[in-house]
């Protein structure tokens, strides 16, 4: 579904991505793992054409590279960003009818009754401006506006960082449920307890580069190496 082959990307004249190669496969869970300032996030605004990639991405076997971000989530890539970045002077319910589409053609699309089963407190405060939502509240209302557009991948950046211990719990599950509905989803987080239950294959980045892949198994098997990388 999603591939990056030795992608390259920079800030202006500094350049960050220097050979980065992964894979999402349809249906599966894949995690983008490494120490702070190794290059996740920016690998994330890469895909999503907010950092300039001029090769070497492809979404459904054709090309994004170069694409303009409205282009990409067009598409069907759906992101929750690092910092929520919820629409703060709009209600919940405003914030997911803003992104409402169904970007791969599901029969059964994602409406905000079904966010609202699968968050129950935003149903409660679907009158709240988003502003004054908890941390937790608000990256709950993030995942249900990316789910809003019914994208073909989803793309979560630091899914549970800061979030207290019950509300991380109702992310995992989300996330679990996700993955029994065949949701591509694309993970950076630092429960490697969760991860390793979760997610079907793992990328490390060191220094802007894949430096090591592989499934649940290889992560305990190689487990010595992936410290060194990952300080777990």
């Amino acid at each position: 579904m999603l591939t990056l082959t030795h992608v390259q990307a920079a800030y202006g004249s500094s350049q960050v991505l220097f050979d980065v190669s992964l894979d999402v496969p349809d249906g599966k869970i894949v995690t983008l793992l490494g120490r702070n300032g190794m290059g996740k996030t920016t690998t994330v605004r890469a895909i999503m054409g907010l950092v300039p990639a001029r090769s070497g991405l492809s979404f459904d076997g054709q090309s994004i590279a170069g694409s303009a971000p409205e282009t990409v989530a067009r598409r069907g890539i759906g992101l929750v960003p690092e910092g929520r970045m919820v629409f703060p002077t709009l209600t919940v319910r405003e914030n997911l009818i803003a992104t409402t589409a169904n970007r791969a053609g599901r029969p059964q699309p994602w409406t905000q009754d079904r966010i609202y089963q699968l968050f129950p407190r935003l149903a409660e405060r679907a009158r709240q401006y988003a502003g004054t939502l908890s941390g937790g509240e608000q990256q709950m209302l993030a995942i249900g506006r990316a789910l809003m557009t019914n994208p073909k991948l989803l793309i979560l950046d630091e899914a549970t960082e800061g979030l207290a211990p019950v509300v991380r719990g109702e992310i995992w599950r989300c996330i679990e449920a996700l993955k029994a509905q065949g949701q591509s989803i694309l993970l950076i987080d630092k429960n490697m307890h969760a991860l390793k239950r979760l997610a079907d294959h793992h990328y490390i980045l060191e220094k802007g580069r894949t430096v090591w892949k592989g499934d649940a198994a290889a992560l305990e098997r190689d487990a010595a190496k992936i410290q060194r990388y990952i300080g777990i």
